[in-house]
């Protein structure tokens, strides 16, 4: 439902205006794309555009190492503007998939003498919205069309690097754990094959931290 990812970003941003009069724990937003493909679509390239924001919580412990939550919105999906093989009479793009996400990625980090922080962790997703063009015309799949799963996990891989004081670069990347959808396909011939899809992303953002401690001169 489409209201359950405006409840649960309502309640996030609560958390993490908490978290950031906390001590101990920080608080972040991020904001940037995500350039996503979808395997097992007979589409190639991560050339689907979509948003990626989230507001975060960030928890340290020891010297190096944090756990981070997140409650994020997530555009993924697939393009193709020009099919392989033309036919007349056809309208583009030829392939034009979105899907809307509410997501809550939960990452461990490890932070290299207070430059390079690694993350490796997963996160949960809510399908909230689908849209599919094929041949330049609006498909009927919807949310509730029972085509695409309600619900996604994705592995992921963070890599976060400093620019300028508080405000870092954050690459991702994400894999789905799960099938999205089985789709069978065919062709003029008439043959027919049945693929498995995944969500495959990668993500590149803005990171702000608002209450980061300074580091010591000595790392």
């Amino acid at each position: 439902m489409r209201y359950s990812a405006y409840i649960l970003l309502t309640i996030f941003i609560v958390l993490l205006t908490q978290a950031a009069s906390t001590q101990g724990i920080q608080g972040a937003i991020a904001f940037g794309t995500n350039l996503s493909q979808v395997d097992g679509d007979e589409v190639v390239g991560f050339k689907k555009f979509g948003i990626n924001a989230s507001a975060i919580a960030i928890m340290p412990f020891k010297k190096r190492w944090a756990i981070s939550i997140e409650a994020s919105f997530s555009q993924k999906g697939a393009y193709e503007k020009y099919p392989r093989n033309y036919q007349a009479g056809k309208l583009y793009p030829y392939y034009n998939l979105q899907l809307n996400y509410a997501e809550v990625p939960v990452i461990l980090h490890f932070t290299d003498k207070g430059f390079l922080t690694v993350g490796l962790g997963l996160s949960w997703g809510k399908l909230v919205g689908v849209k599919e063009i094929e041949w330049g015309k609006q498909t009927d799949l919807s949310l509730y069309s029972g085509d695409y799963a309600r619900n996604d996990l994705n592995g992921i891989f963070d890599l976060r690097v400093p620019i300028y004081k508080k405000l870092k670069f954050n690459f991702r990347y994400s894999y789905s754990f799960m099938v999205i959808r089985t789709r069978t396909y065919s062709n003029i011939a008439g043959d027919t094959w049945t693929r498995k899809q995944y969500n495959n992303i990668l993500t590149f953002r803005i990171y702000y931290i608002f209450n980061e401690p300074k580091k010591p001169d000595n790392g």
